[in-house]
Order: C-alpha cells, then sequence, then structure tokens
C-alpha cells in the first residue's frame, strides 16, 4: 500500500463538483474576472477554496491525525490485498483525499479483505467492487 502526497501534479484526475451561487456573487467573480484577476471562474473558485483549506490546514492536519485518516492518496494493488488475505487480517481504510482500488481486485477479494471504507474526497474502483462493498462504504 503506498501513501503519496495530496498535491496535484500534470495528469492527475480532478473531481468535478456542482455549486450554487447568487446572481449578485456570480457577478463579483465575472468582474474579476474580466478585470483579468483570475483567468476564468473556475481559477477564482478554485484559489478561492485553496485560501480557505490553507487557512484551516492545520485543524485539517490535526483531525486526521486524530481519526486515524491517511492524508493524501492511498492506493491498493491486487497484489497488497492479497497479501492482506494472507495475513488473515482486514482492513479499516480511512482516506482524507482519493482512495483507490485497483482494477484487478475481485469483489470477492475485495469483501475478504476490506471491512469499512471511509473516504473524505473520493474513492475510484470498479463498479463491481463498490456494488460489493455498498454496505461497508461510509
Amino acid at each position: 500500500m503506498s501513501v503519496h502526497d495530496l498535491r496535484r501534479k500534470a495528469g492527475d484526475t480532478t473531481e468535478k463538483i456542482t455549486i450554487n451561487l447568487g446572481v449578485v456573487d456570480l457577478g463579483q467573480i465575472d468582474l474579476l474576472v474580466q478585470e483579468g484577476f483570475y483567468s476564468n471562474r473556475t481559477d477564482l473558485i478554485r484559489t478561492a477554496i485553496r485560501n480557505q483549506l490553507a487557512s484551516h490546514a492545520e485543524v485539517v492536519r490535526e483531525t486526521a491525525a486524530r481519526k486515524t485518516f491517511v492524508l493524501g492518496l492511498q492506493h491498493y494493488s491486487r497484489s497488497d490485498l492479497e497479501a492482506v488475505q494472507a495475513a488473515g487480517q482486514v482492513l479499516k481504510i480511512q482516506v482524507l483525499g482519493l482512495a483507490s482500488i485497483a482494477d484487478d481486485v475481485s469483489p470477492e477479494l475485495a469483501l475478504a479483505t476490506i471491512d469499512s471504507i471511509v473516504v473524505l474526497g473520493a474513492l475510484h474502483a470498479s463498479a463491481a467492487v463498490k456494488a460489493a462493498l455498498a454496505d461497508r462504504i461510509h
């Protein structure tokens, strides 16, 4: 199992979210874009989110440590899960960021080795594995 820094690198995936903004807020964003402060709406929104996350970074770190979350990217390969199974263990996955389960992991192997999953961020796994683990994903 590997842990990686959460910072995005070229080619990394992103997750799309939808937000509702009032027309006045949207107008102010458009004005700042028009005046050249930001290249587009998304640039402003990403910058605002990053600024807020930076201002709360210590709380995030403390909470992640207290709740024993892995901070960043946690990837589980088939061989990782086979090793867990061979050791007679099960995983309680807790990730703040991205948890990914390799596409070659069967639903049966996932069920045998993963007791629970809590992801604050995104979970990437095959549809079959997600369906098999549906009652274990919180």
